[in-house]
C-alpha cells in the first residue's frame, strides 16, 4: 500500500482588512448600466421586448464582492459560436444575441480557445448596436503569463469593448501569472472582476486550493443534475468565501437534453412552470442558492428564450430536488 498525502482542508477564510481601492471598484455609471434590465430592453429590442419585461425580469443574484445583481442565466460560446467567417452563421448568432438581450439577459462567456466565438460575438454587439448593459466575460487561455496581457488585449479587440467585466483564468492554465496580471488590472480600474474556471470535473484539489488562497470574485465550475460533485467542498468553499459561482455544461454540451427529449416531463414539472427537460434542469441548478448564473450556449433563438424563461416563476425546494434527481438517473 502506497502512502497517500492527507486530503487538502482550506483554511478559514479572513476577510481582508482594507476595503479595494475605488479605483477597483465598478463605475456608479457601468452599474447602473448593467443592472438596468430595462435599459437593455430599451437599447435593443423594441416592442417585443417591452413585452418581455412586462412579463418579469429574470431571477438576479449578485456577484457578492461588488454587489453588482447579475440575471441568473447568460450565455455560453463554446462550439454554438465557433462559425468562422460564415456570414449566415454569424447572422444566426447575432439573432441568439438580440434575443438574449430582449428577454432580459446580460452576461455573455468566451474564451480565446473557443476559435472564432470571440470575433463573432463582437460582430454580433456591432450589430445590436453595441447595447450597453452587456456583462462581457471572458478568459486567459495560455500558458506563458508573460504573453497574458497581449491575449487579453487581442481578446477585447474581437469584442470591441473598452474593457472586460470579467476575466477568468481558464482551467487554471497558467493561473499564477495571470492571476497576478488580473489582480494588478482590477486595481488600475481596467477590470471589475477576476476569476478561475475548470470543466467536468478537472483539477479539482488544485482549484479548490487557488480559491481558498485568492481573492477571487468569482469561480466557474460545471454543475448538472447529474453532475452534482461540486456540492461537496466546492460550493461551500465559495460560500465562504463570498465567491460568485458561474455553472459552464449545464446541459452536458446538449447530450442531456437530447437523452431527455426521449422521455415525457414528469408531472411535477408543472409545479415549477416548467415547458421543457431544458427548463427543469436549469430550474434544477438555479434552485441551489450558491448558484450565481448559469450559461447554457445555443444556436436557436427559441431555445435562448428557453432558457431565459427558466429564472422566471419557480424553483424546486429540497424535497422536490431530490425526486428529481431520481428521476433523471432512473432514465
Amino acid at each position: 500500500m502506497t502512502d497517500r498525502p492527507p486530503p487538502y482542508r482550506p483554511p478559514p477564510y479572513r476577510p481582508p482588512p482594507h476595503r479595494p481601492a475605488p479605483s477597483a471598484l465598478i463605475s456608479r455609471r457601468r452599474l447602473l448600466a448593467l443592472s438596468a434590465a430595462a435599459g437593455v430592453v430599451a437599447a435593443v429590442t423594441g416592442g417585443r421586448g417591452r413585452r418581455a419585461a412586462a412579463a418579469g425580469t429574470p431571477l438576479m443574484r449578485p456577484i457578492h464582492s461588488t454587489g453588482l445583481m447579475m440575471p441568473a442565466v447568460g450565455l455560453g460560446t463554446w462550439i454554438t459560436f465557433n462559425v468562422g467567417n460564415d456570414p449566415e452563421a454569424i447572422a444566426g448568432c447575432t439573432a441568439v444575441m438580440k434575443a438574449f438581450f430582449e428577454a432580459g439577459g446580460r452576461m455573455i462567456d468566451s474564451s480565446p480557445m473557443y476559435g472564432s466565438a470571440q470575433m463573432v460575438v463582437g460582430r454580433g454587439l456591432d450589430a445590436l448596436g453595441r447595447p450597453q448593459a452587456v456583462y462581457a466575460a471572458d478568459k486567459v487561455w495560455i500558458s506563458s503569463g508573460d504573453d497574458g496581457p497581449d491575449q487579453i488585449a487581442a481578446s477585447r479587440a474581437l469584442w470591441g469593448v473598452p474593457q472586460f467585466d470579467l476575466m477568468q483564468v481558464h482551467n487554471l492554465r497558467g493561473w499564477e501569472a495571470h492571476l497576478e496580471t488580473l489582480f494588478a488590472m482590477k486595481a488600475a480600474g481596467r477590470l471589475t472582476h477576476v476569476g478561475i474556471t475548470t470543466s467536468e470535473g478537472r483539477r479539482h484539489d488544485t482549484f479548490e486550493q487557488v480559491m481558498a488562497s485568492q481573492p477571487l470574485d468569482t469561480i466557474q465550475i460545471t454543475y448538472n443534475i447529474l453532475d452534482r460533485a461540486v456540492e461537496d467542498r466546492i460550493l461551500p468553499l465559495a460560500r465562504e468565501r463570498g465567491q460568485a459561482v458561474i455553472v459552464n455544461r449545464p446541459f452536458r454540451q446538449g447530450g442531456l437534453t437530447r437523452r431527455l427529449a426521449r422521455e415525457p416531463l414528469p408531472g411535477w414539472a408543472a409545479e415549477i412552470g416548467a415547458g421543457s427537460w431544458a427548463q427543469a434542469l436549469l430550474k434544477f441548478i438555479l434552485s441551489h442558492p450558491d448558484i450565481t448564473c448559469a450559461i447554457p450556449a445555443t444556436t436557436r433563438v427559441d431555445h435562448v428564450r428557453e432558457n431565459l424563461d427558466a429564472a422566471r416563476g419557480p424553483l424546486p425546494d429540497a424535497a422536490l430536488r431530490r425526486r428529481m434527481i431520481a428521476d433523471v438517473e432512473a432514465i
